[in-house]
């Protein structure tokens, strides 16, 4: 069984500073048995940020749909696994009023860095929480999964305006915050007509991330820990798209919807 003193210190082992922005993707079964759970990871990530600020996805996605178009800050449950749910239930931090990818912060600014996510009309649009990681330089911690758990990734589809990512037709979604207050507006979820979940094939640019310095290597409990950084993650990406638009061999220039090598010369 592994205690909060042991997680620190693998925490600080990979290079977390008491200043950083974390971002943790979480199996707690690859992790293993921790004394106190989820809430012992948290806290031993709230340890080491003493400066920083702590960022847990509390994705809805799943249960705020076209049928069910209601996200309630308070008590919507998370559907991506036991550690964002117990983060969801905790009051030491602020939970983002998005309504399918929400995020529960603390630490520094955590209130005005997930403040204004109501008004979102899309997963992961430019200039607000999600696509703000990458300006302050976040370090994405995706504990014992892939980067198929990479959400980061859909903001620099939102930023290069990938074709077929987002439902063509909306559907107006109601928000209700802390206070009780509610407010409605029109919503585009993720929708690609050829492939079911283009974040499944955000493995491709692995190979990527690890030729030009994005990702590096690390350990938690026993899982297995990819540490990316989101700024250099964003500009690689970014330069594999425009790579790809420019290559007149590639007839299909989406590189998500289905499992492919990219070329090298599109990032080196």
């Amino acid at each position: 069984m592994f205690t909060k003193e042991q997680l620190i210190e693998q925490i600080r082992e990979m290079g977390v500073v008491s200043t950083d922005t974390v971002v943790i993707h979480t199996s707690m079964r690859a992790i293993g048995e921790v004394d106190g759970g989820a809430d012992t990871v948290i806290d031993a990530f709230c340890d080491v940020l003493c400066d920083g600020l702590l960022v847990v996805p509390t994705h809805t996605w799943a249960v705020v749909t076209p049928k069910q178009p209601f996200y309630d800050v308070r008590t919507s449950v998370p559907n991506i696994g036991a550690l964002p749910c117990a983060a969801a239930k905790r009051t030491d931090g602020v939970r983002s009023l998005h309504p399918t990818h929400s995020m529960w912060a603390k630490g520094k600014h955590a209130a005005a860095f997930v403040s204004g996510e109501e008004h979102a009309a899309t997963p992961t649009p430019p200039g607000f929480a999600w696509a703000r990681l990458g300006d302050v330089g976040a370090k994405i911690l995706l504990l014992g999964v892939g980067n198929d758990k990479n959400t980061f990734i859909h903001t620099v589809d939102e930023l290069y305006d990938i074709p077929d990512r987002l439902s063509s037709e909306p559907y107006t979604v109601t928000i209700r915050d802390y206070d009780g207050n509610e407010t409605s507006h029109a919503y585009h979820g993720h929708h690609c007509s050829r492939t079911w979940d283009v974040s499944k094939q955000f493995v491709n640019f692995e190979p990527a991330f690890l030729a030009c310095g994005v990702q590096t290597m690390g350990q938690l409990g026993n899982a297995v820990v990819r540490i990316v950084d989101a700024k250099k993650c964003r500009d690689t990406v970014l330069k594999i798209f425009k790579s790809a638009d420019a290559d007149p061999t590639r007839v299909d220039k989406d590189l998500c919807v289905e499992y492919l090598d990219i070329p090298a010369s599109y990032y080196l």
